[in-house]
């Protein structure tokens, strides 16, 4: 079944392939644009905020607030020009993440995940790829992060309905990295000490390009 029977489908929900995969890969920018124009750009919290370094709260409620929050989420990361953005990099604790990134292919991906958890890949499927990493959440900083070049994400869209997402190289790289946030993980909590301290001082060193908050 190339998705899923429209009659149960509710307004909004990516359609999935045979596999049950959502297809976040079709109008991409009508999508994208929709919910932006929708929502209202917040500033981004950055590194020592205490939201980002603690589980998030599953979301339990798929209601108007959250699909506020879900617009302005793209709307922020508009503004950061980012590829992805979970809940607590704008203040909020609650496990949700939007993304709009293309994979290595150059095709662009653009969706909402609730509640993802990362699937563990078998061993045989696990080829590292060492490609620099950044964060909207640790400014301006960048540094070499080996993960699997493929990724699959469980959850839920907004509406709350029972999702499946996958990606290759970047975009792989992506889902993992918005995942991480929203279990308290930062990109350079996986770094060794020199890495996180050079990132530190590569953020502290330069100015962010968009609104951040600044931790008392």
């Amino acid at each position: 079944m190339a998705q899923q029977d429209t009659d149960q489908q509710h307004a909004g929900v990516l359609p999935v392939d045979d596999e049950g995969f959502v297809i976040d890969s079709e109008d991409c920018e009508e999508r994208e644009q929709a919910y932006r124009e929708r929502g209202t750009s917040r500033p981004i919290t950055v590194v020592g905020n205490p939201v980002l370094h603690k589980e998030c709260k599953d979301v339990t409620e798929f209601d108007d607030e959250l699909q506020q929050l879900v617009d302005d989420m793209f709307a922020s990361q508009r503004t950061a020009e980012g590829v992805g953005l979970a809940a607590n990099q704008i203040g909020v604790d609650l496990k949700v993440f939007v993304y709009d990134c293309p994979d290595d292919e150059g095709v662009r991906h653009v969706g909402v995940v609730c509640n993802p958890k990362l699937v563990e890949l078998p061993a045989d499927r696990r080829r590292l790829d060492d490609s620099n990493e950044g964060c909207l959440s640790v400014p301006t900083a960048y540094a070499p992060l080996a993960r699997p070049d493929y990724a699959e994400v469980t959850g839920q869209d907004e509406k709350g309905n029972p999702i499946k997402v996958r990606g290759t190289g970047y975009f792989a790289r992506c889902l993992q990295h918005e995942t991480d946030h929203l279990y308290g993980y930062l990109y350079i909590d996986r770094l060794s000490k020199r890495e996180r301290k050079d990132a530190l001082r590569q953020m502290a060193e330069n100015e962010p390009r968009y609104p951040v908050v600044a931790n008392d």
